[in-house]
């Protein structure tokens, strides 16, 4: 019962990791454009996964709307511009069902980034959900897939020797970092309070390499370096004064380029070493100016150059993925019977209540016949109704659950068709309104009933 779930977005692969500028939605739109998006195309969950390396739309359509491919929809709400006839076919990839589930782990396991076995991906899949919860939009589809993709992640990193070694971007950035530093040593500027300029903070520190912390929010920055115990300053005081650095590294969710021209210049002639500084770009849209970079004789290393030298050791890496393959591929059916069991779970309630109802209706009409019965009887005969109630419904509720689990799509609308209105749009309510509310677990038999 996975059908309804879908995946549309486009990765590196198809554009490089800093054309990916040009499919991200800026912060300040973003919620608004996604419930916009969600409400519009019929979507009952969606989430927006943004990194290094991709961007994608993760959701989840209503149960009475049909799952149809998304490229030109979505191509639209990520570039803000209709697409040419074809364009979004070619531009967008597009996942469904288990197919989706599996990309999703596949994800956030780092077996589908450009460094195989990426540690930040996680994270970024993780804040993914977040931001889905905080706009309403991660209903029980999204947030068992999330769940699932999350203890997959921590499965891959802790079970297998996937995560040895240098599978990071940040950490790809570094190698460059401690080249420069050999011949220059100094003081690397991280610009930006982000996974990758924390994991470089922890690079740079086990190394005992002294940096600083900068960023737009000051606050924000002093955190970050109290936890070093390094200075810190804002980035307006870095980009009118900065102090001499070899190397800046940057990673911010800036729209704009962060260090430009002047600033470029200026750090120039700054460094000790009297040599232009090493400028690392680890930010999608870029933080510094290239043009400019290229001009005034600074080396500047983009995140199309970091992904290509790790895809270098790609293949190497990929023989250490079989076991971490192999946790994605058990991971599916488990997901499936999840689904099954919460998100369906109020129709087997609903369903077990229906036939206890009718059990109980037909032996109130029986002891009416009966004539006067004394308490005790009545109880033992509610009980007893009950009971063969629960009997009843035992076998079409395992009948159901395995038409789900393990038959074709559209199992469960083709055991709904064959039951008369009224029933019907009854244990359609149980999963999708108010009668959600049933108890979801089978209960027991009574033995003495």
């Amino acid at each position: 019962m996975l059908d309804e779930i879908g995946i549309v977005g486009i990765s590196w692969r198809q554009v490089g990791s800093e054309a990916l500028a040009d499919y991200s939605l800026v912060g300040e739109y973003r919620d608004a454009r996604l419930g916009g998006f969600a409400r519009v195309e019929g979507l009952a969950e969606l989430a927006y996964v943004e990194t290094c390396n991709r961007v994608e739309i993760v959701f989840a359509a209503k149960p009475e709307t049909t799952v149809r491919d998304l490229r030109v929809p979505a191509f639209e709400l990520l570039t803000g511009v209709l697409p040419s006839p074809g364009e979004a076919e070619r531009t967008l990839k597009a996942w469904r069902g288990e197919g989706a589930c599996e990309h999703l782990f596949l994800v956030a396991a780092g077996l589908d980034s450009a460094a195989v076995g990426e540690v930040e991906i996680a994270g970024q899949v993780r804040l993914a959900r977040d931001r889905a919860e905080a706009l309403g939009l991660c209903g029980p589809r999204l947030s068992l897939l999330f769940e699932e993709a999350g203890r997959i992640a921590a499965a891959v990193r802790d079970g297998t020797r996937l995560g040895e070694g240098s599978v990071s971007l940040a950490e790809v950035a570094m190698s460059h970092v401690r080249r420069r530093l050999a011949g220059t040593p100094g003081t690397v500027a991280l610009i930006g309070v982000s996974a990758m300029t924390e994991r470089a903070a922890l690079s740079l520190a086990k190394a005992q390499v002294p940096f600083l912390v900068v960023n737009r929010t000051r606050d924000h920055a002093r955190q970050l370096a109290l936890r070093f115990d390094v200075p810190s300053m804002s980035l307006a005081d870095f980009r009118q004064s900065p102090p001499p650095v070899e190397v800046v590294l940057s990673a911010t969710g800036s729209p704009e380029p962060v260090v430009d021209g002047r600033t470029l210049a200026r750090l120039a002639g700054a460094t000790g070493s009297g040599e232009p500084p090493l400028a690392i770009d680890m930010a999608v849209p870029a933080d510094i100016d290239a043009e400019a970079s290229r001009k005034l004789g600074v080396e500047r290393i983009g995140m199309d150059e970091i992904v290509r030298e790790a895809e270098s050791n790609r293949e190497a890496r990929l023989l250490a993925a079989a076991d971490a393959r192999a946790l994605v591929d058990e991971a599916l059916p488990r997901l499936r019977d999840k689904v099954v069991d919460r998100v369906y779970g109020p129709l087997f309630g609903a369903l077990q209540q229906h036939y206890q109802d009718a059990a109980t209706t037909a032996v109130g009409r029986l002891a009416k016949d009966l004539g006067e019965l004394d308490g005790e009887t009545r109880r033992h005969l509610d009980t007893w109704a009950k009971s063969l109630g629960r009997r009843m419904a035992h076998l079409p509720t395992v009948g159901l659950k395995g038409l789900m689990r393990y038959g074709p799509e559209g199992s469960l609308d083709a055991f709904l068709k064959g039951l008369d209105a009224q029933r019907r749009g009854l244990l359609r309510e149980a999963v999708h309104g108010d009668a959600g509310q049933t108890n979801m677990s089978e209960e027991t038999d009574d033995p003495k009933a």
